[in-house]
Parts: C-alpha cells; structure tokens; sequence
C-alpha cells in the first residue's frame, strides 16, 4: 500500500472591501429613553448626557419638558430632575445599551447603590416595537408601566406609542399606574 502525502492546495478568493454601495442602507430606528439626574447640577447633567448621546450615534430628535420627580424605591434622597427623549439611531438594541452605559461613565455615573443618588441615569423605555429579554437588557423597559416619571414626560412625546407587549398606549398605561409619587413640571 502506497501512502501519499495529503494534497496542498490553496485557493485564492479575491476579497473587496465592503462598500457603502455594496452594502443595504441602514434604516435608523426610533427609540425612546428616560433621562434622570439627582446629583450635581441636574439640569446641567441632563443637556450634557443629549450631547453626549448624539456623539455616540444616537441623535436626539425632540426632548420634553423637566420634570422635577419624588424618588422611587430608595430613600431619603434628593428629589430628581427627569426627561424622556425621542431618539433615532441606527445602533442595534445591545449597541444602543453599550453606547448608553458608556455616556453615563462618561457623566460620571459609578457603580453603587442601585436605585441611589446619580449623576445621570439613562433607561431604553422603546425601540421601535421591538421586545428584547436579556439579563442584562429589557426592551421595553419592565417597569415603565409602573413609574409615573416615566409615563408622563414619555406622553408629552408620544401618547399614542403602544407597549409593545400589552399593546396599551403610553396615555393609557398612566391612566392605569397605581403610582402616587409626585412628579411636577420644572421651571428653572
């Protein structure tokens, strides 16, 4: 029996760089976040995260009024200043959690108590009507439905934005909160 030795051959494939020609435009999708700040100066805080979110592909389209707020789930602490905004992107749901978590680094939001005193807090409330459940990311966000600093500054944007689970709109799932904790129009 003759052995032979394994055949060496190497083909060449010619490789062309991706091209934005070459290449489906990227649609950019429409998300709604949730802007806190209960440190420093919060209304400060809260212009500089919009900055910060539009340098990190995240382009803010219309932003609502202020909204002085009671904090929820943890206290004594200072009251805080809140915001929703409508955003485009064209980030996936993991890219646009990375780029948020990174614009809260960069605002100086630290690991801590959770629910405690921050500088910025940045949730993703929608994105588009997709529903993502991760450990480490729900879209939309679990407990919007429950917090009225959510649900009313979110309403002066989109009322009619339904859940993508419950299908409720936002003016109906603040109809229906059983949250009493004040949330107040800011005017600073």
């Amino acid at each position: 029996m003759r052995l032979f030795p394994a055949a060496q051959t190497s083909i060449s494939v010619p490789i062309e760089p991706n091209s934005d020609a070459s290449l489906p435009p990227r649609r950019s999708k429409q998300v709604y976040l949730s802007l806190g700040s209960n440190r420093g100066d919060r209304v400060a805080n809260l212009k500089r995260a919009m900055e910060e979110l539009g340098k990190a592909g995240i382009a803010v389209q219309r932003v609502s009024s202020f909204y002085k707020t009671e904090p929820v789930d943890f206290g004594p602490q200072a009251w805080f200043l809140n915001c929703a905004v409508e955003a485009s992107t064209e980030l996936m749901p993991m890219q646009l959690l990375k780029a948020v978590k990174s614009v809260e680094r960069a605002l100086g939001r630290r690991p801590g108590v959770s629910k405690g005193p921050r500088p910025i807090d940045i949730d993703i409330l929608l994105y588009e009507n997709v529903v993502v459940r991760t450990a480490v990311l729900s879209i939309p966000h679990e407990r919007m439905n429950e917090r009225r600093f959510v649900l009313i500054p979110l309403r002066e944007l989109a009322p009619g934005a339904r859940h993508p689970v419950s299908k409720r709109t936002v003016t109906e799932l603040l109809q229906d909160s059983s949250d009493l904790s004040q949330v107040v129009r800011y005017k600073g």
